[in-house]
């Protein structure tokens, strides 16, 4: 009895088998963007003391001396994404002053910090940790200092138009950035009522004070989500 020819599996094309398929090596910018991105989302979640150079190549599926490589440790590391981080919130904030008035000045900054948050959530949980390495990146607190200066200028040319001491404009500027961010890190977590009520509460308490609060606040400028 003739039997079929038998065949040997073996032979079969190694580009047949997808587990086989050659893996594309990764640049050297690549792998430093991908051990930023592993980290960004380690620090958020367990923040610098949580995190270990370990799980960090783990999740990149490299060996640890590729992490020391490109950013000399841990430290190294985090301490470029917390730079990225307040680059690109400092740049949203000044970026989106662009009103004439002083109130819709307001509710821009006000926004700015609440898309960030909404829109960078990992980025600002690291910001408002407290930095565990030398301060040459920075803190969140003088990030709010850097922010307020850029207030400070808008605060001081309406001082001076209503009469008011124009040298008091950096303590006006702190407290009011200061107010924003503070409200951003409690709504961060809570996410209630909707951005654009926050803004506009906060603008309200800014523009009125406590004396003059409405009781149901509007925005007046474009941004009305």
């Amino acid at each position: 009895m003739m039997g079929a020819v038998a065949t040997d599996s073996s032979s079969t094309p190694s580009n047949e088998n997808p587990r086989r398929a050659r893996r594309t090596r990764m640049t050297g910018a690549e792998r430093r963007q991908q051990l930023l991105e592993i980290g960004r989302t380690l620090f958020a979640a367990k923040g610098f003391e949580g995190t270990s150079v370990e799980e960090i190549a783990a999740k990149a599926g490299v060996s640890k001396p590729v992490v020391y490589e490109h950013f000399g440790g841990k430290e190294g590391l985090y301490a470029v994404v917390v730079d990225r981080e307040m680059r690109r919130l400092l740049d949203m904030v000044t970026s989106s002053l662009t009103a004439g008035h002083p109130r819709e000045l307001c509710e821009q900054a006000a926004f700015a910090l609440l898309d960030y948050i909404e829109e960078y959530t990992d980025g600002f949980r690291i910001l408002v940790r407290d930095s565990p390495i030398p301060q040459s990146t920075g803190s969140f607190a003088s990030l709010i200092s850097d922010i307020a200066t850029q207030v400070e200028d808008i605060l001081g040319r309406e001082f001076k138009n209503r009469g008011f001491d124009a040298k008091l404009a950096p303590l006006y500027a702190q407290a009011l950035v200061g107010m924003v961010a503070l409200t951003g890190q409690w709504w961060l977590d809570v996410r209630k009522p909707k951005k654009a009520e926050v803004a506009a509460h906060l603008v309200n308490l800014a523009w009125h004070g406590l004396d003059g609060l409405e009781p149901k606040p509007r925005l007046i400028g474009h941004r009305k989500s």
